[in-house]
């Protein structure tokens, strides 16, 4: 194989080894005028002659890395599988049940259980130490893998596109959506929330500081009015229930009240302020008489209606924003996210009608959307003592999505070590 250096003041001198040496920055095939470069670890450069026998035996590792890992997530996915047909359970088609599939049930949930006192704590604990060394691999490949951009989203998609082939197929009652561009309103303004009411005639949307007012006829949106009252980003908006009356929160700490008066027009009616920094989430009961507000100052605040609307209670167990607010269908269970990585689960008091937090998730990050849905499911339907059980299911789930997330990127590193080095090795001749 003959080969010329390319430094620019080594005078187009022939390459005589290669360097092995695991963390060196240089370039790796050198001439005798790079030597001096590799002087701190001689004993990593290696001949023309053996490099190729080098290479494969490290791609036969990295292969064989690969191998593990699917096999890996095959198992991940198999024990997803498993769970997730008891987590989606509703326990309000229970009394439409037969005996046998009763007997299934109860089966199924008692083996459950079983593997929850015996196994799922050590798998816990397992994939704790499968992240740490995951993430140590990754950080020390990181600055290692020699890659183009193009190359690489190449490769990726080249992966990728089986499982989204998979999908595709399982999933056989997929939709699109298609833009109706005839009907689409073009804004020069941010607009973070929008929100439709109970029949879907009105639309209202925040742009910027304003609210505009959409009369919503067969798709098309006509504005109708221009509501003006927060002075900084509108970022939540929820119209009420059982009136057309709607509430907004927004960057300036506040929360406004919206009040429907005649001919399809909105007045503010209250302002609350209370909170310390944005109103991030707005949520409204059934009833119409409680507002549950997030703000990024890390509280969460209970709004009552009595004559006006006042801050009758606020629970301060987050240690960061709060970005996210569920009820359950009986309206007496709360669940919140936070960058603080924590799920609160808060539940109201028959008694005194005070909420209180009973129980705090601890995830991997924040906003993951996938154990949120997955635990608003559980709490809207899930009415036994066994639901501590299945949010420790979802807690599984959550880790195994983290930790399949990490396996696929090593599997992706190695793929492009070994496409890269395969490409070499056969372009190389002697």
């Amino acid at each position: 194989m003959q080969m010329r250096c390319t430094q620019a003041d080594h005078r187009n001198q022939q390459i005589i080894g290669f360097c092995i040496h695991s963390t060196c920055q240089m370039q790796r095939p050198y001439c005798n005028f790079c030597l001096p470069s590799h002087s701190q670890h001689l004993n990593k450069l290696t001949s023309q002659e053996l490099i190729l026998d080098w290479m494969k035996q490290k791609i036969l590792i990295v292969q064989n890395v690969q191998q593990n890992v699917q096999e890996c997530l095959i198992a991940f996915d198999n024990l997803s599988n498993l769970i997730l047909p008891h987590c989606n359970f509703n326990i309000q088609q229970f009394p439409e049940l037969g005996i046998s599939e009763i007997d299934q049930v109860i089966k199924g949930l008692c083996q459950m259980e079983d593997c929850e006192n015996k196994l799922f704590k050590k798998l816990e604990q397992q994939i704790g130490r499968i992240k740490t060394i995951v993430f140590e691999i990754l950080k020390k490949t990181k600055n290692q893998t020699n890659i183009k951009q193009n190359d690489y989203l190449q490769i990726l998609k080249n992966i990728e596109q089986p499982t989204q082939q998979f999908i595709q197929k399982k999933n056989l009652n997929s939709f699109t959506f298609e833009l109706i561009k005839e009907n689409s309103i073009k804004q020069n303004q941010w607009c973070c929330a929008i929100a439709f009411n109970r029949d879907q005639s009105i639309v209202v949307a925040g742009c910027e500081n304003d609210i505009k007012v959409f009369q919503n006829i067969q798709g098309k949106l006509n504005q109708i009015q221009f509501l003006r009252e927060h002075t900084q980003l509108v970022q939540s908006l929820n119209f009420m229930k059982n009136t057309n009356n709607f509430v907004s929160g927004s960057m300036d700490f506040s929360i406004i009240i919206w009040q429907a008066i005649r001919n399809n027009q909105w007045k503010c009616q209250q302002k609350l302020n209370g909170h310390q920094d944005q109103i991030f989430c707005l949520l409204l009961n059934n009833t119409d008489d409680l507002i549950i507000s997030g703000s990024l100052d890390y509280t969460i605040k209970f709004w009552m209606k009595q004559d006006q609307w006042l801050c009758q209670q606020t629970i301060t167990d987050h240690t960061n924003r709060v970005f996210s607010l569920s009820l359950n269908e009986q309206q007496n269970q709360l669940i919140s996210t936070s960058e603080d990585q924590q799920i609160l689960i808060i539940e109201q008091q028959k008694q005194n009608k005070q909420w209180f937090v009973t129980q705090k998730i601890i995830v991997n990050q924040f906003g993951l959307n996938y154990v949120l849905q997955r635990i608003i499911n559980l709490h809207s339907n899930l009415i036994v003592k066994k639901q501590c059980m299945f949010i420790r299911w979802i807690q599984i789930l959550n880790n195994i999505q983290g930790l399949r997330k990490l396996l696929q990127r090593v599997v992706h590193i190695s793929m492009f070590v070994y496409l890269d080095n395969n490409t070499y090795s056969k372009n190389a001749s002697f």
